[in-house]
């Protein structure tokens, strides 16, 4: 498959956890995998690892809360390839403790600094890259959430998330999940679809040992959303193909 055939796809957060098998699932389907990385020498470790897999995979300086960054990734990916395919916003943090509901007294700096990378990165982000998703036959846009980010869930009592009022997180995911229905309105006539995705509850280092889900299933829901045919949805807020209510 030539350079030019090939789909090109961005994740940011990609050196560990779900985004790097993220990139591993898209690397195996033949898409060029860029992997975005705050520690370049990181993420050129975890690009040599799916090198070592036969999949086509570079790594890329992107701390999404860096506007130089962002523009200096954006003129990369137009010099190398002209067009990008998938952009998938997975880097986001988790400052706060999961337990005991703690609203009153969030302070308004870990408020500031989750938004800053779970919501305002995301919009500064694709709104960087939004031009070479345009160029691409089949562009895809898919914004890792999470299903603390439901109202609907969180105001109704017995709900699996009733208890789990992590104010900062949540609301930052709420606002992303905005994000991602104003985004896809406004491009519904285009050939670009957005998504959210829940992953689940994963193995990682901000999901913990005690998760109950592996890496690969947790990587699934981006992939699919990432992948999804001109028949497919967008919109959405999705988990393994099961539609989550807002």
């Amino acid at each position: 498959m030539s350079e030019q055939a090939k789909k090109v796809a961005l994740i940011s957060g990609a050196n560990k956890g779900i985004g790097l098998e993220t990139a591993r699932q898209l690397g195996k389907l033949g898409i060029t995998v860029l992997l975005g990385a705050r520690d370049l020498e990181r993420g050129e470790k975890a690009a040599a690892e799916l090198a070592a897999e036969g999949i086509d995979a570079r790594a890329v300086k992107l701390d999404v809360v860096n506007a130089a960054d962002i523009a200096a990734v954006a003129a990369k990916i137009e010099k190398e390839f002209g067009v990008l395919d998938i952009l998938v916003n997975n880097a986001g943090v988790m400052t706060e403790a999961m337990a005991g509901n703690k609203t009153s007294t969030t302070e308004e700096t870990t408020l500031r600094d989750t938004f800053e990378s779970n919501f305002f990165a995301v919009v500064a982000v694709t709104q960087a890259l939004l031009p070479l998703l345009k160029k691409s036959e089949a562009g895809r846009i898919v914004n890792v959430s999470s299903i603390l980010g439901s109202l609907t869930l969180h105001a109704t009592p017995g709900s699996p998330i009733s208890k789990t009022k992590s104010f900062a997180y949540n609301t930052s995911k709420t606002a992303l999940n905005s994000f991602t229905i104003h985004l896809a309105d406004e491009l519904k006539r285009t050939k670009i679809k957005v998504n959210s995705a829940h992953p689940g509850w994963v193995k990682t280092d901000l999901g913990t040992d005690a998760a109950p889900m592996n890496v690969v299933d947790g990587a699934k829901t981006e992939v699919q959303l990432a992948t999804l045919p001109e028949s497919g949805p967008t919109g959405g807020y999705f988990h393994l193909g099961e539609t989550l209510p807002w």
